[in-house]
């Protein structure tokens, strides 16, 4: 009975070893005191990024959990205004990685590319990794794969994926002002898994284009609810920032379309009205302005 008791009490841990499991759960930190160890304890501990990515550096050289240490250490990078030195580590190291963690380095990629402005090179990343997804590789074959934001796992379906891919690289087309792919994108995007968000983006990209109608089409469905993602503030305000700009774009109602008149006449009436120019005086009567022309009309 002693032994057993004895026993028992070393598989409990000390009071001690309880704040140290609290502390590293806290604060996200790995176990050890390993090279990567202190350097995610100089980032999110220290908050003292140039120490970190040194650290980084070193775990990568020595071996230590090389995958994440280059991931994160692209990502403190970035936070640096470093995102060139950080594309050239991953393009340099990511071959020592698993075949599994090219995927979460590919979408680093993407956000370094963005914030380098590398267009072509963004453009570029996004079309492979929509082929993967095409040829069945994307996800390791799965139809799901865990992702991880904020420090909360959540699952990712090919489908959205493919949606997300497909709205970086319409925005990518916008920043190249190739409104027209950018278009072809934007509606692919939006067949696979719609949401406000990227219909905003249509809508910009419609307004780009001077096709004010079918933008406002766009926009007014977001306001209405249409699409997943309408509730949130940010987005609908967005959208109505857009549609008000949209409206005053587009041709305002001529008086005669009040007047229930004959389509051919108002034509032709219009024509006249934009060859005899603007109104000089608001005083004056409409007729009284086309005055002069009385003569060439009635020939």
């Amino acid at each position: 009975m002693e032994a057993a008791a004895g026993s028992a009490s070393v598989s409990k841990k000390s009071p001690k070893g309880k704040k140290e499991d609290l502390y590293h759960v806290l604060h996200k930190l790995p176990y050890g005191d390993s090279l990567y160890g202190r350097a995610k304890h100089a980032q999110l501990v220290e908050k003292d990024p140039e120490a970190a990515v040194v650290l980084f550096w070193k775990a990568i050289n020595g071996g230590d959990k090389v995958e994440s240490a280059l991931k994160d250490m692209a990502i403190v990078m970035k936070q640096l205004d470093r995102s060139e030195e950080a594309i050239e580590a991953i393009k340099s190291f990511r071959s020592l990685c698993s075949k599994q963690s090219q995927e979460s380095l590919d979408n680093v990629l993407i956000d370094l590319y963005k914030k380098c402005g590398k267009l072509d090179e963004q453009i570029e990343l996004l079309k492979r990794k929509l082929k993967l997804i095409y040829q069945g590789e994307a996800f390791n074959g799965k139809p799901t794969k865990t992702a991880r934001s904020h420090g909360k796992k959540f699952q990712v379906s090919i489908k959205q994926e493919t949606s997300r891919l497909l709205g970086n690289l319409g925005w990518a087309y916008m920043q190249k002002m190739n409104y027209m792919m950018a278009e072809v994108v934007y509606r692919k995007a939006q067949i696979i898994d719609p949401d406000a968000n990227k219909a905003c983006n249509l809508g910009l990209c419609l307004t780009k284009q001077g096709r004010y109608d079918e933008a406002q089409l766009v926009l007014e469905e977001v306001l209405q609810h249409k699409f997943a993602g309408s509730d949130d503030s940010r987005t609908r305000q967005r959208a109505q920032d857009l549609l008000s700009e949209v409206r005053s774009m587009l041709p305002q109602q001529h008086f005669s379309d009040l007047l229930g008149l004959d389509d051919d006449f108002i034509k032709g009436l219009d024509r006249l009205m934009n060859e005899w120019g603007p109104v000089r005086s608001k005083r004056l009567p409409i007729f009284e302005e086309i005055s002069p022309f009385r003569d060439q009309l009635a020939c």
